[in-house]
């Protein structure tokens, strides 16, 4: 158990079940030889939920929050009368999920347990507190699965849920999953404040590399003004070089545009195209690995190829999106196709990617509202590829920053 501020009780005697983050005898996750990993709510719910005792409890969750048999963990602590558990709180895309990108919920009361369910989408600060505040929790309780990337909004969720549970009063404790692109690197360009949005509230960067409990000692640290009462409750079994399909986990996507690991995998550079007139993919099987438009042919695939890029190949593709850009038409562009993910730096493919996109379709162009400087966390790589800077030199224009960035990491990182 790592801690970041002043505690309501004493945690657990020396030598509980939370009291370390070394792995235990488990069944070995398939091919790798080592223990299951056991989530963070895997081991509070070991622990006959003893960091909740007393508590009312509400908790900030989707469906990823499952158990490794594909119990929802709002399911089985409404169950459970040593949880007094009385509300739930929905992020973007709702707390079942049902929501498609920017959308979210509402408030209802949920029909599976009866629990009223509160909308935190777009709501930060004074109002996200006055809803803790409304809900009557004492203790919100965090469990999401992230997809490693700094503009996946749920890790904003969660830094928006510290800075209003410090303004209401409330304690906030985090139950840790695994990073499903590893932990191994920080990558990409760290965020300019002057670029902050819910796509990138803190200078963090592109792929941060962390687990969400890492994130959460990082925020209350080094960027909240007033730092929340967190209690953080780490992963066991679960390594910084693993894959998410090393952890014996359940995948459950995220967001309904994160259906696959592989997805994630890419994700952090791709996304890069939703700050374009190209396709991200959206409205296909294969979002974010999939990317094309109207008129581009297979000289991109080919002029991506000629840089071989390590880890990744890129395949002519013709689809034709069902939902967002160019719905129902067909349109060409390139698949990404990754034979070694150790090797793969996904940032560096997603600049490699709009560099040659720009230099071999002529119909290449940003979204009027420069939506990729919110993207990148400035507007050096939108000049840069403009001025027809290549891959190298992109990347090598945030290497300062990032290496500072490095260095604040590490200081909170759970896991070897």
């Amino acid at each position: 158990m790592k801690r970041t501020g002043l505690s309501r009780r004493g945690l657990l005697a020396a030598g509980g079940a939370l009291a370390t983050v070394t792995a235990t005898p488990a069944a070995a996750a398939p091919g790798r030889g080592h223990a299951r990993v056991r989530t963070g709510f895997e081991r509070l719910a070991a622990d006959g939920y003893a960091l909740l005792a007393g508590e009312r409890v509400g908790v900030v969750t989707n469906p990823t929050g499952i158990t490794p048999d594909a119990r929802h963990l709002v399911d089985v602590m409404h169950a459970d009368e040593r949880v007094d558990l009385i509300a739930v709180f929905g992020p973007e895309h709702g707390f079942r999920g049902t929501a498609q990108a920017g959308g979210s919920e509402g408030r209802y009361d949920d029909p599976a347990t009866g629990l009223p369910v509160y909308d935190t989408y777009l709501k930060s600060g004074r109002p996200l507190a006055d809803v803790f505040t409304a809900s009557g929790v004492d203790t919100v309780v965090f469990d999401i699965q992230d997809a490693g990337a700094r503009f996946y909004t749920y890790i904003w969720t969660l830094y928006d849920c510290m800075v209003a549970a410090e303004l209401a009063g409330k304690r906030l404790v985090v139950l840790d999953r695994p990073n499903p692109v590893s932990g191994r690197a920080a990558l990409g360009p760290v965020l300019d404040r002057a670029f902050a949005t819910f796509v990138g509230r803190e200078p963090i960067a592109q792929a941060h590399g962390m687990t969400v409990a890492e994130l959460a000692l990082l925020f209350n640290a080094e960027f909240l003004t007033r730092p929340v009462e967190l209690e953080t409750v780490p992963m066991t079994g679960w390594r910084r070089s693993d894959f998410f399909d090393a952890t014996g986990l359940p995948w459950v996507p995220p967001s309904p545009n994160m259906p696959t690991p592989e997805t994630a995998l890419v994700y952090s550079g791709t996304c890069l195209f939703e700050g374009t007139n190209l396709s991200e993919g959206r409205g296909t099987t294969r979002p974010f690995e999939l990317l094309g438009a109207e008129g581009v042919d297979r000289r991109w695939a080919q002029a991506a190829n000629a840089l071989e890029l390590p880890g990744v190949r890129f395949r002519e593709a013709y689809f034709a999106p069902t939902f967002s850009k160019f719905q129902g038409r067909t349109v060409g562009g390139v698949q990404l196709h990754v034979h070694d993910r150790e090797a793969f730096d996904p940032v560096r493919a997603g600049i490699a990617l709009l560099v040659t996109a720009r230099a071999s379709w002529s119909g290449f162009a940003w979204r009027p509202d420069h939506w990729i400087d919110k993207l990148t966390g400035s507007t050096r790589v939108r000049t840069l590829v403009d001025a027809g800077a290549g891959t190298d030199e992109i990347v090598a224009a945030w290497s300062d920053d990032l290496t500072a960035f490095r260095a604040v990491r590490r200081e909170h990182l759970l896991y070897r």
